[in-house]
């Protein structure tokens, strides 16, 4: 298998390079055919690689970044006043060729604009999207917006549709049904945003657009592409995590109030422990910005060790289907 090239903001996130280090080592372990240049003030990261025995070097580069950008920076800062920033030096290694994505932890506005700025967009497209997994009854949808554009035209609307159904069929979904997030399903309820990206998406050949869906129709499965602006999908995600969140611990408080709950505990902790793997946000963490010419994958912030690993894994997965190139052939006779 050829040789997949990601870099690493290794700097970003709540944690740093304490927490990025040891993910991007325990990522090289499970992939063969994993290189990773970690990004950022370099004698602090050769200091915590040389904390982990039997790196294999050879695919474990540091490239140095004198300057970080704060979880609170404002981007238009991030992007004139920090040329030296590794989250973008880190982009600038993805738009000269040496490397084929990136994944940072950091601050998500500067992310965005700063990616906009060195990658640039596919042609068609105005705004990239970030789009992620979201746990369902039937498996998983790809939700977008997540949060990189909290107001939103309907063409915008009309554009995220496409590329999430293009990401969503790359990405091993036939015929994926697309549907807008809406307050009901009748065709008089949304906001004006909504129904005319709705009429933009009636229109469209070749894409599978099913109407509208509303939150609960998202959680069963009843489609494979959701689309809304960012200010409403960044809120449908952080309600989800803290509820799943929520419910584990009921849960548990639950089961050891008293000896037969603690019993009973006893024998539904394997399918209680097999749900929580599978609604762990860190199992799902990783959002895509869609519409880029270079693969930019956002990691939560927060996120640990195995949320960190997980976004790594969701980069390497668009690397291997070569993403955005199969996107932008595929884009052109859907977009408007």
């Amino acid at each position: 298998m050829a040789a997949s090239i990601i870099a690493i903001d290794a700097m970003g996130g709540d944690y740093g390079p304490r927490c990025i280090v040891p993910a991007s080592i325990a990522c090289l372990a499970e992939s063969p055919s994993l290189h990773l240049v970690l990004v950022g003030q370099a004698p602090l990261l050769e200091e915590l690689v040389a904390r982990v025995p039997a790196v294999d070097r050879q695919r474990l580069q540091i490239v140095h970044a004198s300057e970080v950008i704060a979880m609170d920076e404002r981007p238009a800062q991030a992007l004139r006043g920090k040329p030296d920033a590794s989250m973008r030096v880190a982009l600038e290694l993805v738009r000269n060729g040496r490397a084929q994505a990136c994944v940072s932890a950091g601050n998500t506005g500067a992310l965005m604009a700063l990616s906009r700025y060195v990658l640039k967009t596919l042609p068609g497209i105005d705004r990239p999207a970030m789009v992620s997994a979201i746990p369902t009854a039937r498996g998983h949808c790809h939700l977008l917006d997540l949060g990189a554009n909290v107001d939103c035209s309907a063409e915008h609307l009309y554009q995220f549709a496409v590329m999430g159904a293009v990401a969503a069929e790359v990405l091993g979904v036939p015929q994926p049904r697309v549907a807008l997030l809406n307050v009901g399903t009748e065709d008089i309820k949304g906001n004006q945003q909504v129904k005319l990206a709705a009429s933009l998406l009636q229109q469209a050949e070749g894409l599978n657009y099913i109407g509208y869906i509303e939150g609960d129709g998202l959680y069963r499965g009843e489609a494979d592409v959701v689309v809304c602006d960012g200010f409403v999908g960044n809120i449908l995600l952080k309600s989800s995590e803290g509820l799943a969140s929520m419910i584990s611990s009921r849960m548990e408080a639950l089961f050891s109030q008293s000896l037969g709950s603690r019993l009973v505990g006893a024998l539904a902790l394997p399918l209680l422990r097999r749900l929580r793997t599978d609604l762990t946000p860190a199992r799902h963490n990783g959002a895509s910005f869609l519409g880029l010419q270079g693969i930019v994958i956002k990691s939560h912030g927060a996120a640990g060790s195995d949320g960190f690993q997980s976004a790594i894994r969701r980069a390497l997965v668009e690397v291997r289907e070569n993403l955005p190139q199969r996107l932008h052939g595929r884009l052109e006779h859907l977009l408007l």
